[in-house]
């Protein structure tokens, strides 16, 4: 996500405030030959401490906990989450940072002692880990010693108090889908709405942003997962009440909802659906019902180029996450040479301006959630096309 070319990254570091003659966070130029230099294992994982691997031998360390391992053994998730820092690390050009690799094993207990032996070992800040329950662990324990955390779980609870959240969070895709809709002259929007944790985290934000923007909300309608069919034949027969069905359910659930949607004439020819990120899925891509629905989410463009890059390094593909780690140690990197010993405070995390990646912009708000700048995509012919492209910077700042 901070993958830059040196114009670009100027431009961003201007807007920071920092000077590009203090800070230069790498070209794109991807490394060749074995190894990424300054990488030092220096051991096998250690069950206390998690894994023992250091990348570069600078004076300023950072802490990474990822999930390398996990019940059933090594985790490929976690595994990419590493190598993706590897990568920021060799195309940032560092010297003066070293990366404390941390295994949390998957566990609470795990993120809790990975932090521990990071912060012991110097960390002045933590980034990651990804799971809700971790994510907690680590950052009480970042918090008795004053250090903030930069974190992937998409659970906006686990955000705050010294915790910032990197992670493509369920508001940021309502708002923007919201927003869109005003834009195009929608009046009215229901909401087909699951019962689940992403579902009401949904719905809440759906209700919030439907206000911001003016849009009456005339009915929503709540099902069991993979039981929607009651929910749609109400809504059906209440058509005329709504110009814009909004469904935050998951890629993998939309078949079911896909086929109850043409059974009872609400398809996108018929009414606008909107959904969030999560349809960016070739599952939901090719459903008769979606053709022409919306979605919002970060622009692709970006992802891709550090796919390539990181598969021509590494000769595997990225997990989509991985550009989160691959950001937030970039990020890290470029504040520890420009901020002095204010590097990691919360002013400069929390700076309005934003910052720059491969998903597009992102700022962190004092809250510890974050904000984006979604693409909104249409979906067509089995693939999904940019009908408003994301915002370059943030506004009234």
């Amino acid at each position: 996500m901070f993958i830059f070319q040196r114009r670009i990254f100027a431009h961003s570091l201007w807007r920071l405030g920092i000077s590009l003659g203090v800070v230069l966070l790498a070209a794109c130029n991807p490394m060749t030959g074995g190894g990424v230099p300054g990488v030092k294992d220096l051991g096998a994982p250690n069950a206390q401490n998690g894994a023992a691997e250091n990348i570069g031998a600078g004076s300023v360390k950072i802490g990474l906990i990822v999930p390398l391992t996990g019940p059933a053994g090594p985790s490929s998730v976690g595994s990419s989450l590493r190598d993706a820092a590897k990568l920021a690390f060799a195309d940032s050009g560092a010297n003066d940072v070293t990366i404390l690799v941390k295994d949390d094993h998957s566990t609470a207990a795990g993120a809790a002692a990975a932090a521990q032996a990071a912060i012991a070992e110097g960390a002045e800040i933590l980034i990651g880990p990804v799971f809700a329950t971790d994510v907690k662990e680590a950052s009480r324990v970042a918090r008795t010693s004053n250090r903030p955390v930069i974190a992937f779980s998409t659970d906006s609870t686990t955000a705050g108090g010294g915790t910032y959240l990197l992670s493509f969070l369920v508001d940021g895709y309502v708002e923007r889908g919201m927003e869109y809709a005003a834009t195009r002259g929608k009046k009215s929007v229901a909401a087909l709405v699951p019962e689940n944790e992403y579902g009401t985290l949904a719905m809440a934000q759906f209700q919030q942003s439907a206000a911001n923007h003016g849009l009456r909300v005339p009915m929503i309608e709540r099902y069991k997962p993979g039981s929607p069919s009651e929910s749609i034949k109400k809504l059906a027969a209440s058509r005329d009440q709504f110009d814009v069905l909004f469904i935050p359910e998951q890629a993998d659930a939309m078949g079911e909802v896909s086929k109850e949607l043409i059974a009872n004439g609400l398809d996108s020819k018929k009414v606008q659906i909107i959904g969030t990120g999560l349809w960016n899925d070739a599952r939901t891509l090719n459903l008769p019902a979606l053709q022409g629905a919306w979605f919002s989410a970060p622009e692709n463009a970006g992802f891709n180029s550090f796919a390539q890059r990181y598969k021509a390094k590494y000769g595997a593909d990225p997990a989509r996450v991985s550009t989160l780690s691959y950001d937030a140690v970039s990020l890290a990197i470029a504040l520890s040479r420009a901020q002095g010993g204010q590097r990691f405070s919360p002013n400069v995390l929390t700076n309005p301006s934003g910052f720059n990646g491969a998903d597009g912009i992102f700022r962190f708000k004092p809250d510890g959630t974050n904000e984006r700048g979604f693409s909104v995509l249409e979906i067509g012919g089995g693939g999904a096309k940019v009908i408003s492209p994301a915002p370059r910077s943030f506004t009234g700042t």
